[in-house]
């Protein structure tokens, strides 16, 4: 039994165009074109076709059509990959919808806030960092905990940040040592913020990893430009290293 295009685009609903279309591109062939030029298909094309529009009507594109077609990986499996996609898409789009709330709310407000802050994830700018340290649940975590917050909630957690850091800078100007009480107890409000943030290790409790952890944002405040400068200098940054270095291995 065979079908012509023109019986074949009517029975499915379609126009031989798309038809054609999917010749062209290689996702379905006709079974066989005859001497008068017409193309026809058999009940293999016609099962292929109907995977292909099964496919199309969940949304999924040609290239992914095609690819799932080509390598014979099962329809299932495809349309798994398929919602792994639009999971992401949906993430994408959420925070876009949480970044314009945000927008409204600071101008209804009458606020100038700084944008680049309050709108970007929590860990944007260190993202590949986080992810190879800790993985993508503690990237994603954080962010969505960012996200989750108000305008005046963000504002007011980086305000408590920029107090913590200004107390950091002001002890190291002080000159006391990293290992006196004050800066010890500098280390300890660092570290109980850390733990505010999900995702973390300090958050969730893990001691090991915890201290792991403190000690290896100590050596990033110190090795890594984006950091070295927000505790004033270089010497800033060695004395929040060197207290959290000893917090870490005497008070956790």
């Amino acid at each position: 039994m065979e079908w012509t295009i023109q019986e074949l685009a009517t029975r499915a609903g379609i126009s031989s165009r798309t038809l054609r279309h999917y010749d062209s591109v290689g996702l379905l062939a006709p079974s066989r074109v005859g001497e008068n030029g017409y193309r026809y298909y058999d009940p293999a094309a016609v099962a292929r076709l109907q995977r292909i529009l099964l496919m199309r009507r969940l949304g999924m594109g040609l290239p992914a059509i095609a690819e799932v077609l080509a390598e014979e990986v099962d329809t299932c499996d495809g349309l798994r990959a398929h919602i792994a996609a639009l999971e992401e898409e949906r993430d994408r789009v959420e925070r876009q919808i949480r970044s314009v709330r945000h927008t409204l709310e600071a101008l209804r407000a009458g606020a100038e806030p700084r944008m680049d802050v309050m709108l970007a994830g929590f860990n944007d700018r260190y993202k590949d960092e986080v992810i190879s340290q800790w993985g993508e649940r503690a990237f994603q975590a954080s962010n969505d905990w960012w996200h989750g917050k108000s305008l005046d909630q963000q504002q007011a957690w980086k305000r408590d940040t920029e107090d913590l850091v200004a107390s950091w800078v002001a002890a190291a100007k002080a000159g006391i040592s990293p290992a006196s009480e004050p800066a010890q107890s500098l280390a300890d409000r660092h570290v109980r913020w850390l733990s505010q943030i999900p995702g973390t290790p300090t958050a969730e409790g893990d001691r090991e990893r915890s201290i792991e952890m403190v000690e290896c944002l100590g050596d990033m405040y110190v090795d890594d430009p984006r950091f070295a400068g927000m505790y004033d200098d270089a010497a800033g940054a060695r004395f929040v290293r060197d207290a959290l270095r000893v917090y870490a291995r005497t008070r956790m």
